[in-house]
């Protein structure tokens, strides 16, 4: 991929919602604004996505019984964040059907 076509890419993702995840467990889920020539990324209306702690699991298992648990991610409204880019592990846009393109026979 040349660079027109990278520009072309990034930038035909500004506003659509994005995944980010990072290299301490967390997933940032918001609307992709901006980047930079480091690799950070600005999203706007973010929420931030953890793992239960080591204390929730155990107490999870503990009540448990013998029967599995599921423990949902914890979340939190955090707004207009940066993410650095060094600390980014896996990027995915979020694409709902209405937005998909259709293919013609």
């Amino acid at each position: 991929m040349d660079k027109d076509e990278a520009h072309e890419y990034i930038s035909s993702l500004l506003n659509q919602s994005l995944r980010v995840y990072t290299t301490d467990g967390r997933m940032f889920r918001g609307t992709f604004k901006c980047t930079d020539p480091d690799r950070n990324i600005v999203l706007g209306n973010t929420h931030e996505y953890r793992q239960p702690s080591e204390e929730e699991r155990s107490a999870a298992a503990a009540n448990a019984s013998g029967s599995s648990t599921i423990l949902d991610m914890t979340s939190r409204y955090l707004g207009l964040i940066v993410v650095p880019g060094h600390h980014i592990v896996k990027m995915e846009a979020e694409q709902f059907l209405s937005q998909m393109k259709t293919q013609s026979a």
